[in-house]
């Protein structure tokens, strides 16, 4: 296991603790979750960045690195819906996104076409990541201000997610041929 690896694997790791502390009820226990979503969050940017700076791509990687940031931002969502600090359609849309361009990427492999992660999905990660540290940190203080803040990072973490969303189908249906990915039976029904 190279350090990249290892990184991606404390992301993950550090979900059920995330849960844990975000549905407490505790103001300290909502900073600790803070803490432990900003440092895991740092660790998607630094395990790409030790990846290419090693030359430690690897195939384990490339597959788990995604699975880390999904089930983090996910997981936190869905901890927050629970302790309604965000609405359900809100995680039904982020989390049918994931599933929904995992899927694609799925479906453009088997046919060949490769649909790397654009700059759009890459802005869309860390809205992402800064809208659920604000809600998180929101729980902690419970300030107006900063709850109308988050709510504006909230709502350009959605967009951009839904914005991604498309240009991933997009990019996929601009190289792909159609063709090649129904079959003849199946074309017409």
């Amino acid at each position: 296991m190279n350090l990249p690896i290892g990184l991606t694997l404390t992301r993950i790791v550090a979900v059920p603790l995330l849960i844990v502390f975000l549905i407490s009820s505790s103001e300290v226990h909502a900073l600790i979750a803070a803490a432990i979503f900003i440092a895991a969050a740092f660790t998607d940017w630094a395990d790409g960045f030790f990846a290419r700076r090693r030359n430690q791509v690897t195939t384990l990687g490339t597959l788990l690195d995604p699975i880390a940031d999904k089930l983090l931002v996910a997981a936190a969502l869905v901890s927050l819906l629970q302790i309604d600090k965000v609405e359900a359609w809100i995680v039904v849309i982020v989390v049918g996104r994931e599933l929904a361009v995992t899927g694609l990427r799925a479906v453009a492999a088997g046919v060949g076409v490769i649909v790397p992660a654009s700059r759009l999905a890459k802005w869309k990660t860390v809205s992402q990541y800064v809208a659920v540290t604000m809600l998180i940190v929101e729980k902690g203080f419970g300030a107006p201000d900063f709850h109308f803040a988050a709510t504006v990072v909230l709502w350009a973490a959605l967009a951009l997610t839904v914005v991604s969303a498309v240009d991933y189908f997009y990019r996929f249906f601009r190289k792909a041929d159609y063709r090649a990915i129904v079959p003849d039976e199946d074309r017409w029904s």
